[in-house]
């Protein structure tokens, strides 16, 4: 380190006396990292977020707790009045997101096997048919490919 400090004392002499500096730019790189420096960047962010946050945030996967919100809105469309407990809600949880696991699951080794590297709608369809037995299998399809006929729709 002792040489390039020399070596800039030398070219701070040559460079004052043509009026340009080459040693500035390699310092204020070092510069760079002060806290002067970072502000104009934090700016422009903060005005971008605010442009996007108009609307409605985005929940990130990682944030997802329950499918508890969803079960009240799915009874009253079934049976108006009914209610389910703390405890009932906990057990409906753990079986949505355990059936949840068990089709991705089922549905990834199902586009494995297959050699895809995507789960499409056919690998869902298949694995809830192998999964739910019988009737309820056939009930579930036929409800599933309803909707993304809806949803296909309105797109």
């Amino acid at each position: 380190m002792a040489q390039p400090s020399s070596d800039n004392s030398e070219e701070d002499l040559g460079t004052n006396e043509a009026g340009t500096s080459k040693t500035e730019p390699s310092e204020t790189e070092d510069l760079g990292s002060e806290p002067s420096e970072p502000e104009p960047y934090d700016a422009e962010p903060k005005k971008a977020k605010q442009k996007t946050a108009k609307g409605r945030r985005r929940r990130h996967l990682d944030n997802f707790a329950s499918f508890a919100t969803y079960f009240p809105r799915v009874l009253r469309q079934v049976h108006t009045g009914l209610s389910l407990s703390h405890e009932a809600m906990n057990v409906m949880d753990s079986f949505v997101k355990d059936m949840f696991e068990q089709i991705a699951e089922e549905a990834g080794s199902l586009a494995r096997s297959n050699k895809h590297c995507t789960i499409t709608s056919g690998e869902i369809q298949t694995a809830v048919s192998l999964l739910l037995p019988g009737e309820i299998g056939k009930y579930a399809v036929s409800e599933a490919t309803k909707s993304v006929i809806r949803y296909n729709t309105r797109r």
